[in-house]
């Protein structure tokens, strides 16, 4: 750990805080103005780099090089006009999470466009003409286009500073960030402004992809590696502030320089290694300001929109039809195994619905009556597997046993998270469940001698009398179905309606002697506990659990079925699971591009029902009896 090193390490931090800056600056001015969390973002980047490549192909790399990193940002531009264009400007005034729903469907669509266009195999551009050497510094190498890299982050926040404080362009953006409603009615083409902001945060982003061209070879999970990294910078430095995305930039690559320079290191004679820190650092950072600072260190308490999804309906029991429904329902279930005693995969897949309906009713249980969105659900779905998988493996408990405690185990994990998060609300509160996902990911993830490392856990098979797959089918359909209506009457109990008092009127709610806070905290330990159970029962239909379990993208999955089916109907999140869970599974078993299939469907679905396939189908259905009644 020589100071020499120390040094490089912090330059290589602070050339990676450039490209970083370039893809947050970008997030963060439209998320400033339309509101929007695009979670499409990471694609523009990963856009910029591979036709940055392209370009430098025809051009030619002695000449061509530098126009072409300008031109493939701008080519990322006109997509960004167009995407605002032609998708999102239809969905302005439908609720901000069926916009990010829509985002995540355009991000799938460009993968595997990508993929069709490039290819699956990594593409390693050519270095940058005069500036291929190195510089020596302490006696180290430092490579010439890392020291560009560095020069170009503050050049390109001084150039945003200047557009945005000296100019008209940049004195609307600044007022749509504060009131867009107000800059509309003062007669601003507010479209216009919309279109221009989301072309130019894509052109920072191509421009931050095509700048790694001579760094690191372009792939196709780039988008998914930046996002992350990128929303974080956006929560650390307050969102819609661009100095606050370069310090936070600043910050977390710096961190993670310092955590790769010591290594391994050796503390009252316990060894830690502060370079696998590199994978969680940044959800650290951002765990901590949010807690301490909720709106960030450069950013300020976001106003509430005032259009969106429209005030919702009142919660009504049942009525009778419903009842019979779910009655034939649970029947038609009850004799599935029997329906189909020719196709024995058709039982794994029914038991996949089944955990996939509990795990997204869990989710709903929060996000719809409690208003809580989480972005890190996974966690507790993560600790209940990893919990039953090590109680049977490393405990030697029978499955029974497994199946009472492992959603316990969930629910402290629920227990101590939510304590923090409830003090938080809108996209701070979803952030910081994101970081709390990602610190039980890295730990699962690290942690080779407890929870196997990125390998995980196998072995872990359920009691010799659920050994056949069918009465493994039953034992999951009786817990499924009984969960799901334990939910369903805990919300038409007085702590369900006092849940969606809070939810629409905190002010109110804590006049008439309601604890909020307690209220939601105990909400969200009730949703981690049966998001636990349903992965205790994934562990064992799977007989093993890996770290994918807890990922972003596994809670992503559980927020896109709460959305598809309908965030303001009890039926929403179960009609979502079964149809993402289905189009999943068809889609990606009849074609490789199964990504931009499953995003185009989810698109038009965005589109067409924008309250959900239930809000819809119930829409549809009382404009019938309304229609019915009048000509009656």
């Amino acid at each position: 750990m020589s100071f020499s090193g120390f040094v490089v390490q912090l330059l290589n931090g602070l050339a990676g805080a450039s490209s970083l800056f370039l893809v947050a600056a970008g997030l963060s001015l439209i998320f400033g103005v339309t509101r929007i969390v695009n979670f499409a973002h990471g694609s523009f980047f990963m856009v910029g780099i591979y036709v940055a490549y392209s370009l430098v192909g025809v051009l030619g790399s002695s000449v061509g090089f530098w126009p072409s990193l300008l031109l493939a940002a701008l080519a990322v531009a006109l997509l960004g006009a167009l995407v605002e264009v032609l998708l999102l400007r239809r969905i302005y005034r439908a609720p901000e999470l069926f916009q990010l729903l829509a985002t995540f469907a355009l991000g799938l669509v460009i993968k595997d466009g990508v993929l069709w266009l490039w290819g699956a195999e990594e593409l390693l551009g050519p270095r940058a003409p005069g500036l291929t050497g190195s510089v020596l510094i302490l006696g180290r190498q430092f490579p010439t286009y890392d020291i560009f890299l560095i020069v170009a982050g503050p050049v390109v926040l001084g150039l945003l500073w200047l557009l945005l404080t000296k100019t008209r362009f940049g004195t609307l953006v600044r007022a749509a960030t504060q009131d867009r409603e107000m800059v509309s009615a003062l007669g601003v083409n507010q479209a216009w402004l919309f279109t221009a902001v989301f072309a130019l945060g894509a052109f920072l982003a191509g421009l931050g992809g095509a700048l790694q061209l001579p760094r690191e070879s372009a792939n196709l999970e780039m988008d998914l590696n930046i996002i992350g990294a990128a929303f974080v910078v956006v929560v650390v430095g307050g969102m819609g502030s661009i100095p606050g995305a370069y310090v936070a930039a600043l910050l977390i690559a710096q961190l993670k320089a310092i955590c790769i320079w010591l290594g391994l290191v050796e503390i009252a004679g316990i060894s830690i290694s502060f370079s696998k820190l590199t994978l969680v650092v940044e959800f650290l950072v951002m765990a901590v300001v949010l807690v301490v600072r909720p709106w960030g260190l450069f950013g300020r308490p976001q106003a509430p929109s005032r259009h969106g999804g429209g005030a919702e309906q009142p919660l009504r029991p049942p009525d009778r039809l419903y009842t019979y429904g779910v009655a034939g329902l649970l029947g038609l279930l009850v004799l599935m195994p029997t329906l189909t005693t020719q196709s024995p995969y058709m039982t794994i897949l029914m038991i996949d619905l089944l955990v996939a309906v509990l795990f997204a009713a869990s989710l709903h249980f929060i996000m719809g009556p409690a208003g809580m969105h989480s972005f890190g659900h996974a966690a507790y779905f993560g600790l209940g597997a990893y919990g039953a998988a090590l109680l049977v493996r490393s405990l030697h408990l029978p499955m029974e046993v497994a199946l009472i405690v492992a959603p316990a185990l969930a629910a402290l994990g629920a227990f101590v998270y939510g304590w923090f998060c409830v003090r938080l609300s809108g996209v701070y509160l979803a952030m910081l469940t994101l970081a709390f996902a990602q610190i039980t990911w890295a730990i699962c993830h690290q942690w080779d001698s407890v929870t196997g490392g990125s390998n995980g856990l196998t072995g872990v098979w359920p009691s010799e009398w659920l050994a056949d797959k069918k009465m493994y089918y039953y034992l999951t359909l009786t817990l499924v179905a009984g969960a799901v209506l334990l939910m369903h009457r805990m919300l038409y109990s007085p702590f369900g309606y006092s849940l969606r008092a809070a939810r629409d009127s905190v002010l109110r709610s804590d006049a008439i002697g309601m604890d909020v806070k307690r209220l939601q905290w105990v909400a969200f330990v009730l949703a981690g506990t049966f998001a636990g159970l349903a992965g205790a029962l994934y562990a064992f239909s799977k007989g093993s659990i890996s770290p994918e379990s807890l990922s972003v993208g596994k809670s992503i999955d559980g927020l896109v079925m709460v959305l598809l089916g309908g965030l303001q109907t009890l039926v929403g999140p179960i009609v979502g699971a079964v149809t993402f869970t289905w189009l999943h599974d068809t889609v990606a078993r009849n074609t490789d591009y199964w990504r931009a299939v499953l995003g185009g469907i989810m698109l038009l679905l965005v589109l067409l029902f924008p309250q959900g396939i239930v809000g819809f189908a119930r829409q549809l259905l009382l404009w019938l009896r309304g229609t019915k009644a009048g000509s009656s």
